[in-house]
């Protein structure tokens, strides 16, 4: 099964050059955040496969015209073809806004989303990364969260997508890294994970 990520930027060679015959095998996209309703309504009508997203922290405008035909997996789990897929959006606190938390705030979403899964998940979406794992510890609007940890150790993910640090701002950004036998996939722009 493919699936199409997607995250903080829109690609043009899927917005404007647009052919589907490019993303046929396609079974459904997550967003991590970041991304105008309208690129992610475009998705959905044109690939005709659901879309699931979380909150950047960039997606104020969401709370009065969300992205029509999509589905929010914020602090919940949702199956698709067999796959547990939970969501956490929003980033660490640096300014204010309805997306951004605390260490602290964040630590009781997660502990919230653990007793919601019950049990393990296949896919981790979040915006932010992980503390430690893809995160940029010199912006202090790009640190990770430690408390993605306990949903390493409680949900234990084969797969974990997130966004929020583009590649435009590290020269040392990896697209895929690993932690503990979990794919940990910066979704940047867009990329094609076959599970």
């Amino acid at each position: 099964m493919k699936i199409l990520v997607v995250s903080d930027v829109e690609s043009n060679y899927i917005w404007d050059f647009f052919d589907k015959s490019n993303f046929q095998d396609i079974a459904c996209v997550i967003s991590c955040g970041d991304l105008k309703a309208s690129y992610l309504s475009f998705l959905v009508t044109m690939l005709a496969v659901p879309v699931f997203y979380v909150h950047g922290n960039h997606d104020k405008s969401y709370l009065t015209q969300p992205p029509e035909g999509c589905d929010c997996i914020e602090d919940k789990v949702v199956t698709f073809n067999g796959l547990r897929i939970a969501g956490l959006g929003g980033s660490i606190e640096y300014k204010g806004g309805p997306f951004q938390f605390t260490e602290e705030k964040m630590q009781k979403r997660v502990k919230k989303l653990v007793r919601t899964c019950k049990k393990p998940i296949d896919i981790l979406v979040t915006h932010s990364p992980t503390f430690g794992i893809g995160d940029n510890p010199n912006s202090q609007c790009h640190i990770g969260f430690k408390s993605f940890y306990t949903l390493y150790e409680q949900l234990l993910p084969k797969y974990h997508l997130y966004g929020h640090n583009h590649f435009t701002y590290s020269s040392n950004a990896k697209r895929i890294l690993v932690h503990n036998n979990i794919q940990v996939i910066n979704g940047y722009n867009y990329y094609i994970l076959e599970i």
